[in-house]
């Protein structure tokens, strides 16, 4: 049965009588700003709960969660909030799915749907009738319907203080509980589209011979979308819900109009891009992550600059710790990703590495940089790159990656003859023949 042998633990916050304790419901709430902080719709809320509610949180959710792991319940689809999942598992299924399209010479059109406040606008009715269609019993549903009512927020800003007001709708963010909630949410929204999801980061894509048939398929999809988004009573910003036209450069320099004409239901049409932000890195049509190489650059060299201007202020180690943990981790945020762009980005990358050393050396830029990196001890970026993609092939052998990237990796077919010249492999190599679609994941990891 769901939730037993627990009761001990839950007695004390009244699981056993299926309510949720008033007193871990209320909920003070300080507004965080994103950008252009002039603009309210820009500023966002944090709630911060008490101790004892994420105490019970913990209890439930380790339970909820195994529940559904048991009766593998979740898309597969979807990234977020999962054990051997993260936004680079997301990327890399994304993109190897766009670049096998171009193998075959077809053209992808996405859309990178814009869901406004989609954790603060769940409902709480339509929330507890899945978690009932999911198989949670009548028992346990009265808990989560005492959870997620009668709750209560209340803002501070400076010295001021709102009054508590009653919170009718959403799951609450900073909780243990609420992602894995709106993770239930959003279940369903595969079965109307073919999607690829990171919480409420979506995506819909589709590879087509050519426009009109792409058009005429996204747009049967993204109709159905928004009615299953007015169904659950949730809103779609289409000022930034926008579309995104992928192929091979000869593909894309053949159409007139390279631009995809997706239809909202309100009459208007989403705007196409050229270059897009998803899940921390810049796509761009061709994926050759040239883009994300050049904003990556622009902002660090001015870090950078401001290191240098402080430099008197730190000792070596303090500047190689400074570039281990605070400018590193951007440049290899996703690296397995855009490993195989073109070297003319990838040296840019470099140059920028060998900056790093050369700041954390003191050094002038006559010194050769295998020489720095000897006196480092540190690998070049390539070495770098190679070792994470070999940590992700070591993942899918160890069953840590997630199914829909183990599918990338079948296993090699042994061969019936065998010669002297022929490198035997574990994992079969796809048999692509366009440099694009050999920059895809399924195609680099084999030969690791």
């Amino acid at each position: 049965m769901f939730f037993s042998g627990a009761e001990n633990i839950f007695c004390l916050f009244q699981v056993d009588k299926n309510i949720c304790a008033t007193q871990v419901k209320h909920s003070f709430r300080t507004e965080y700003g994103k950008a252009a902080p002039t603009m309210v719709s820009n500023y966002r809320p944090i709630s911060l709960l008490p101790v004892m509610s994420k105490i019970l949180e913990k209890c439930v959710y380790t339970q909820l969660r195994d529940y559904y792991q048991y009766q593998n319940y979740l898309t597969p689809d979807q990234s977020g909030f999962r054990p051997n999942h993260s936004t680079t598992t997301a990327l890399l299924k994304v993109c190897n799915d766009i670049q096998a399209g171009m193998e075959q010479g077809n053209l992808t059109g996405a859309i990178f749907l814009d869901f406004a406040k989609a954790f603060d606008t769940v409902d709480h009715g339509i929330l507890l009738q899945k978690l009932k269609n999911s198989g949670i019993g009548d028992s346990t549903l009265t808990w989560f319907q005492s959870y997620v009512s009668d709750r209560s927020q209340f803002v501070s800003i400076s010295d001021s203080t709102s009054l508590p007001l009653p919170v009718t709708c959403g799951v609450p963010q900073c909780s243990i509980l609420g992602p894995l909630l709106f993770t239930i949410f959003i279940n369903d929204l595969p079965k109307a589209s073919t999607v690829h999801m990171y919480a409420d980061d979506t995506v819909i894509y589709t590879s087509k011979p050519n426009l009109p048939q792409l058009e005429a398929v996204l747009q049967e999809q993204f109709t159905g979308v928004e009615k299953w988004i007015s169904n659950n009573k949730l809103f779609l910003n289409t000022d930034k819900t926008v579309t995104m036209l992928f192929g091979t450069a000869p593909k894309l320099h053949k159409l007139q109009t390279p631009h995809l004409c997706v239809g909202t239901k309100s009459n208007g049409t989403l705007t196409t891009v050229t270059s897009l932000k998803y899940l921390g890195m810049w796509l761009d049509p061709n994926l050759s992550f040239g883009p994300h190489i050049e904003k990556l650059s622009s902002k660090l060299y001015p870090k950078l600059g401001a290191l240098y201007r402080n430099k008197s202020c730190l000792s070596p180690a303090v500047r190689k710790q400074i570039v281990q943990q605070m400018l590193m981790p951007a440049i290899e945020y996703g690296d397995v990703v855009y490993a195989a762009a073109p070297q003319t980005h990838l040296q840019k990358l470099t140059t920028l590495y060998n900056s790093f050393c050369r700041f954390v050396l003191q050094c002038n830029y006559m010194t050769h940089h295998c020489d720095m990196l000897k006196e480092l001890n540190c690998p070049s970026l390539d070495s770098r790159r190679t070792l994470h993609l070999s940590n992700l092939v070591f993942k899918s052998f160890s069953g840590k990656l997630p199914p829909y990237l183990n599918m990338l990796l079948p296993p090699a077919v042994p061969s019936s003859y065998n010669l002297r010249s022929r490198t035997s492999t574990l994992l079969a190599i796809p048999q692509y023949k366009k440099k694009m679609a050999r920059s895809s994941f399924s195609y680099r990891a084999p030969q690791i």
